[in-house]
């Protein structure tokens, strides 16, 4: 446990970022593992099915997760009010409502899963496939709500450190167990994601059996566990706009894929493979912003907005600058990385020209997730959800749509607008890119406005 209101403002938002900088990496190799298993071994189906599965797995733990991350924002105003009482309310409130909602979850999906593909309008092979990765992995998504749930409550105490141990562990096992069921055992598409839930399985149970020996006030046993309805409506007041955002982002990505979906197979499984590239660009950016929330926190249960600005500062400086390195190296090294997961020359393309679109612009990402990253910490978190919806579902997906399938020609007041073919999957790329630039302009005004620096939970 770290106190984050005392001390150097870019030392401290380094030191808490790095661990999860860290932790990042690790999380991207183990789906980066996934992916050329299965790009290499498996088939193009096959990897189209783990790219098809991943935004409806978000969907479904968005809100979830949204609801966490206003559970550990308070952990972290309470944390740096020094009331301990109410920490460890708030770390069994979170643990009752992490097993209860992935219990629900994972049986929801687990019947649904087939449909909800053939509602994407994938072609049937992706489906099939999809249908088994995504039953296996929705079945134990109660281990990854609870090590996701488990990571919050540290974060929130101020320490960034042993989730990255914790998922150093479990890359290094999910790789080994990616290996074993798919060329020993031959489980195909199956033994990946019977190897992802056993090993954050296997991460949950271990960090709560590391806290409750090292925190004797945290104390996590699940016969007694106490359920606080006041601190729940406080996170839900601030989680539930962060919930709404993921989901908002989680269906964009749904939206987005069966756009994709429409040009074919090799597309998909491009499409698939860039997004892994492209996440090890985008996990920096969420991650430091995670940390910049948690700082905002504690410095607003304390009651320093002085700090506050300065850590955004800080933060900003970091994250640019690890973006734009990231960016050239993606603009410059696309197609080698992307033949890495695939020898098919079709898909490899499609990877390609996804990441020579993006890469220009991963600065204004990070500007976006540090800007939100202070409202929400600051308990504003209505402000990015807004943001987040208009610059997804009114920026990105219509531009994706209109630059990739064009227009028809059409007469208005006298003006003729002749009819356009787009420039197919190449212009579904640019919506992010513009989406991004809209979204920190939005984020951005808010912050400037301060109406932020009047919704911390804890009363000064």
């Amino acid at each position: 446990m770290k106190d984050l209101t005392e001390g150097s403002v870019f030392n401290h938002i380094l030191k808490f970022s790095m661990p999860m900088l860290l932790g990042s990496v690790f999380q991207q190799l183990y789906n980066v593992v996934d992916s050329v298993i299965v790009g290499q071994f498996l088939g193009n189906s096959s990897l189209a099915a783990v790219g098809a599965s991943f935004p409806v797995i978000f969907v479904l733990i968005s809100m979830i997760m949204g609801l966490t991350m206003g559970m550990s924002v308070v952990i972290s105003q309470y944390y740096g009010a020094k009331d301990m009482h109410r920490v460890k309310q708030a770390i069994d409130t979170m643990m009752i409502f992490v097993i209860t909602s992935g219990l629900i979850v994972g049986i929801f999906g687990y019947f649904f899963s087939e449909k909800i593909f053939i509602w994407m309008n994938f072609p049937q092979e992706v489906v099939t496939d999809a249908a088994v990765y995504f039953r296996i992995l929705i079945a134990g998504v109660i281990f990854m709500f609870g090590y996701n749930g488990m990571s919050s409550i540290l974060r929130g105490l101020g320490d960034s450190k042993t989730p990255l141990y914790f998922l150093m562990v479990t890359t290094i096992l999910n790789i080994l167990l990616d290996l074993l069921f798919v060329l020993v055992f031959k489980w195909g598409i199956a033994g990946v994601s019977i190897a992802t839930v056993i090993s954050q399985g296997v991460s949950f149970l271990g960090m709560i059996i590391w806290l409750n020996k090292k925190h004797d006030f945290i104390n996590i046993k699940f016969i007694n566990l106490e359920f606080d309805k006041e601190i729940f409506r406080k996170s839900v007041k601030i989680g539930f706009p962060a919930g709404v955002q993921q989901t908002i982002v989680a269906l964009s990505a749904v939206a987005l894929t069966s756009i994709v979906g429409g040009f074919g197979t090799e597309t998909v499984a491009g499409f698939a493979v860039a997004i892994r590239i492209d996440s090890f660009a985008m996990m920096p950016a969420m991650n430091i912003s995670i940390a910049l929330t948690n700082f905002v926190g504690q410095n607003v249960g304390a009651g320093k907005i002085d700090r506050i600005k300065k850590g955004y500062k800080a933060a900003l400086s970091i994250s640019c600058g690890i973006s734009f390195i990231l960016g050239l190296i993606f603009l410059t090294l696309g197609m080698p990385l992307v033949s890495f997961f695939t020898p098919d020359p079709a898909v490899q393309l499609v990877g390609t020209q996804f990441l020579m679109t993006c890469s220009m612009f991963y600065i204004f990402v990070s500007a976006m997730f540090m800007t939100n990253g202070v409202l929400r910490g600051a308990g504003d978190a209505t402000a990015p959800m807004l943001n987040t919806m208009i610059a997804l579902w009114c920026v990105r997906i219509p531009v994706a749509i209109i630059l990739s399938q064009g227009w028809k020609g059409v007469s208005f007041l006298g003006y003729e607008l002749h009819a356009w073919e787009g420039l197919g999957s190449r212009g579904i790329w640019w919506g992010a890119p513009i989406s991004w630039v809209v979204g920190f302009l939005l984020a951005y005004s808010r912050y400037r406005g301060g109406k932020w620096k009047t919704k911390s939970v804890v009363q000064k």
